[in-house]
C-alpha cells in the first residue's frame, strides 16, 4: 500500500477556496455542549449560513458519541461531502476518546472509500487537546489502520491554525 500522504490545511475559509482541487469530504467532530459550534465546524457553518446549527437546534443532529451525518456542502465549499462526528460532551473527552474517535473516522473513510479527505481534528475546536498532541493520536491510529486500509493512497488534510500547524509541524516532516 502506498504510504498515507498527511499535510496541513490552514483554518481559513479563503485557503480552503484556493484548493486546486475538490477534497472528497471533510470530516468535522464536535462536541455536542459546544454551541456555538467553533473550529472548521464554524467556518463551514458560517459559509452554509448557518446550516448546521439549524440542524443541532432542529434536534436533527446531536453530537452523541459517534453519530455520523453526512451531508452535501453545495457549492459554497470545496468538499464533496461533510461528515459531521458527535464527540459527546466536553467533559467525557480524553486523550483516549480522542484516538477512539480517530478510529472510527477512518473507518468511515475506508467504508466510504473516501481517499482525498479533510480532517478537524478530534478535541482541536475547543482546546481540549493541543495541536500536537492532537496529532500525535491520529497518527498513531493511522499507523495502525494502514494495513487495513485499501492500496488507493490515502491522502489527508488536518485543519489547523498557523500556530498550531508551527506547534505540530515536526510530525509531518
Amino acid at each position: 500500500m502506498p504510504a498515507a500522504r498527511v499535510t496541513f490545511l490552514h483554518a481559513e475559509l479563503q485557503r480552503w477556496d484556493l484548493l486546486p482541487a475538490p477534497l472528497d469530504a471533510l470530516f468535522l467532530p464536535f462536541f455536542a455542549d459546544e454551541k456555538p459550534l467553533r473550529g472548521a465546524a464554524g467556518l463551514c457553518d458560517w459559509r452554509l449560513c448557518g446550516r448546521l446549527s439549524r440542524l443541532l437546534v432542529g434536534g436533527r443532529v446531536s453530537g452523541s458519541y459517534g453519530e455520523t451525518t453526512l451531508m452535501p456542502p453545495g457549492r459554497r465549499l470545496p468538499f464533496g461531502r461533510l461528515v459531521l462526528f458527535g464527540l459527546d460532551e466536553t467533559s467525557r473527552f480524553d486523550e483516549s476518546r480522542a484516538s477512539e474517535s480517530a478510529r472510527a473516522i477512518l473507518r468511515i473513510a475506508e467504508r466510504a472509500q473516501i481517499w482525498r479527505w479533510a480532517l478537524a481534528l478530534p478535541g482541536r475546536s475547543t482546546g481540549r487537546l493541543s495541536a500536537r498532541r492532537a496529532l500525535e493520536l491520529f497518527l498513531a491510529e493511522l499507523a495502525v489502520s494502514s494495513a487495513a486500509l485499501s492500496a488507493t493512497a490515502l491522502e489527508v488534510q488536518v485543519v489547523e491554525s498557523a500556530a498550531g500547524q508551527k506547534e505540530a509541524a515536526g510530525l509531518l516532516a
